[in-house]
């Protein structure tokens, strides 16, 4: 099992991989983040990732003004640099987006902890799921996506899982 809560991994991966930790450690966006616990989440650590997949960093925020503060000295004048509120999962959510060529990053904050964030019981769960099966199923998933899937309903939509693709992922077993 990768242990995805440190990005030491991205350094043995893929062409991709490896520029995503030289971006992300270059701009020290981890070590800005070090107090909300970041966790690249999303595709590019699964090697799933298609040409526009972005550097999804989920965060852990006890303090929301405290995150949002930090999030807009560190990264406000990145280029493309948004920062918005909404409830995503019935929970209040930050999410800053902002541009490092060549990546879209996205920072994503929530008040739970991050392993227990959705995105990275997803993560987790799809990277059992991919050990498990053949590289058949990866270029599926890859397939799937270029033509407009979203990762977990890509997923689903292989397993034969039935109902919200999202929350069938979590209670999916290896």
């Amino acid at each position: 099992m990768i242990d995805f809560t440190t990005i030491d991994y991205l350094k043995k991966g893929n062409h991709k991989q490896i520029e995503a930790h030289q971006i992300l450690t270059k701009h020290k966006i981890l070590d800005d983040l070090v107090a909300f616990d970041p966790i690249l989440a999303g595709t590019i650590p699964l090697l799933i990732d298609i040409e526009n997949s972005d550097l999804d960093v989920i965060c852990y925020w006890k303090n929301k003004t405290e995150f949002v503060e930090k999030l807009n000295t560190a990264f406000g004048s990145k280029d493309n640099y948004t920062l918005r509120e909404a409830i995503i999962d019935r929970t209040e959510s930050i999410i800053a987006n902002f541009k490092i060529d060549p990546f879209e990053i996205e920072i994503f904050g929530q008040n739970i902890p991050t392993k227990e964030q959705n995105a990275y019981r997803h993560m987790v769960i799809e990277y059992q799921i991919l050990q498990s099966k053949d590289e058949n199923f990866r270029l599926e998933i890859i397939k799937l996506k270029q033509n407009g899937y979203k990762t977990e309903p890509a997923f689903a939509f292989l397993l034969g899982l039935k109902g919200d693709p999202y929350a069938e992922l979590l209670t999916y077993n290896i």
